[in-house]
C-alpha cells in the first residue's frame, strides 16, 4: 500500500497523523466491527448482545449478586442496574433483597431462552472465526484480557 494512502486521514505519515497505528482508533474501529457482529448474531433473541450475556449469567449463577455480574460483564453498577431494570421489565430477571445484597435471579421466561442465547453466542463465535481464523480469533481474545488488565492496573 503506498504510504500516502496507510491511514484514514489522508493525510501522509510525514505530516504526523496516522490513526491506523493508534490503539485508541484501531480498538474502536475493531469494537465496531464485533458490535455489527454481535448485533446481528443476537437479533433472534430480540435482546441487545450484552443483554443476553448478562441473562446468560443469571441462568448458569441463580442469585448472582449485582456485584459479581458488573465484575464479569466489565461494566459499572450503574450500567448494570440499567441493563437489569430493562430485563427485569421484560421479566427475564428479578431480584431479590437480602440484607445489603441484591440478588439476581432468572424467570421462567428467561430460562426459556437459554438455548436461544447460547446459540446467539455460539453464531456470535463462529461468525468472527470464519473471518479471522480460530487462531487470529483466540490470540486477540487473549491479547485483549492482558492489555486491559494492564490499562486498568
Amino acid at each position: 500500500m503506498p504510504e500516502e494512502l496507510n491511514n484514514r486521514t489522508g493525510s501522509s505519515p510525514k505530516e504526523g497523523v496516522c490513526l491506523n497505528t493508534c490503539m485508541y482508533f484501531t480498538t474502536n474501529r475493531l469494537s465496531r466491527a464485533i458490535t455489527r457482529l454481535a448485533d446481528d448474531a443476537f437479533a433472534t433473541t430480540g435482546l441487545a448482545p450484552a443483554h443476553g450475556y448478562l441473562v446468560r449469567l443469571v441462568i448458569d449463577n441463580p442469585g448472582i449478586t449485582q456485584k459479581e455480574l458488573s465484575e464479569k460483564l466489565y461494566i459499572t453498577p450503574s450500567t448494570l442496574t440499567r441493563f437489569i431494570d430493562k430485563l427485569a421489565y421484560k421479566q427475564l430477571v428479578e431480584r431479590k433483597v437480602q440484607g445489603k445484597t441484591v440478588l439476581v435471579y432468572p424467570t421462567e421466561k428467561g430460562m426459556a431462552m437459554k438455548e436461544s442465547l447460547r446459540e446467539a453466542s455460539k453464531k456470535l463465535k463462529a461468525s468472527y472465526e470464519s473471518i479471522l481464523g480460530k487462531e487470529l480469533a483466540d490470540s486477540l481474545t487473549r491479547m485483549q484480557e492482558s492489555a486491559s488488565e494492564l490499562l486498568e492496573g
